[in-house]
């Protein structure tokens, strides 16, 4: 095989190869806590009599099962914060999460990355050569300014909120793709973080718009012009609820596609366990598909982890605009 080939074929394998390590580590861990926790019950649980209980004991040389739902329920306590510290300061008690480390380590790598691509374009700019983490993070930097900011917030603004929006998409991105490591926890699938990015959007939305047009004129404005005096207050009532449903949208879609993943994958490797302890050996037939599945999604994963920083950073850009020039 020649280097090109070869080059190309190490390309696609290596991340497979990855991502199916992910899948066995994942299901290694949770088999280990099972054992660990003590979680197996006699195999009678399963609704068997005493005396087909006792014969399938005898047949499969095994005195327990894991039971099926102590399974599920380990494979899905992975998607929901968990207690990692807590601090005494006297009278207060601060709770520190197992999602806030993931989310101060996403924060890290962006300082990191972004020092590096700042380094990188000084010794371009001095003519030397740019390295690829640097053409990669400016071009989507490029990308949110030039196709998602500029256009909706125009020139003065666009140049103002910039920062923010590339800091939020950044963010988002990063919570996301550390939550596909074998140990990561992926913070946006907690509908608490997801509800305040949303709710800072929210906040951009109304003292924004209170700002650019003055606090009467922004609630006058909610109402279209030339609407009958009679549905003035329907119409105010609608309004006000269309401002509540834009941020709310925000959160859900965030969390409950990040969720819905992370629900799928586990659930596949899930069945590898249960039916390890339901038909023994006769589970490798299940393992190969169901391994090859959760790769699959895994892959889909890290398509959806920067389309859903994506689709949050765009929402939260034009629901802004929106309220800060309801004219446009």
């Amino acid at each position: 095989m020649s280097r090109g080939p070869l080059k190309r074929f190490l390309a696609w394998a290596a991340p497979l190869l990855f991502l199916v390590a992910i899948a066995i580590a994942m299901t290694g861990r949770v088999w280990g806590e099972l054992r660990a926790e003590g979680r197996a019950v006699p195999v009678q649980g399963h609704g068997a009599t005493a005396a087909e209980a006792a014969h399938a004991t005898a047949a499969a040389g095994d005195e327990h099962a894991v039971d099926g739902a102590a399974i599920f329920n380990s494979l899905y306590s992975h998607t929901t914060p968990h207690v990692w510290s807590v601090i005494d300061l006297g009278d207060t008690k601060v709770t520190i999460y197992d999602i806030t480390l993931w989310q101060v380590l996403a924060v890290v790598l962006m300082v990191v990355l972004f020092w590096i691509v700042r380094r990188s374009l000084e010794r371009a700019a001095d003519g030397g050569r740019m390295s690829w983490i640097a053409r990669v993070f400016s071009g989507w930097v490029m990308f949110i300014r030039d196709e998602m900011v500029m256009p909706l917030m125009g020139e003065k603004d666009g140049k103002a909120f910039l920062p923010y929006f590339l800091f939020v998409f950044f963010f988002i991105a990063f919570m996301n793709l550390v939550g596909l490591l074998p140990v990561g926890r992926t913070a946006t699938a907690s509908i608490v973080v997801t509800g305040a990015l949303a709710l800072v959007t929210f906040v951009l939305m109304i003292g924004g718009g209170m700002k650019e047009q003055g606090a009467a004129a922004f609630w006058k404005n909610l109402i279209p012009h030339g609407v009958p005096k009679a549905l003035v207050p329907l119409m105010f009532v609608v309004e006000i609820i269309g401002l509540l449903v834009k941020p709310f949208a925000l959160m859900i879609r965030l969390y409950a596609n990040m969720l819905a993943g992370h629900l799928v994958v586990l659930s596949f490797l899930g069945l590898i366990l249960y039916f390890g302890a339901e038909i023994k050996s006769w589970a490798y037939l299940v393992a190969v598909p169901s391994v090859g599945l959760a790769v699959f999604i895994m892959i889909i994963e890290g398509f959806v982890a920067l389309l859903q920083a994506y689709i949050f950073t765009y929402l939260s850009i034009l629901f802004i605009s929106m309220c800060r020039h309801p004219d446009h």
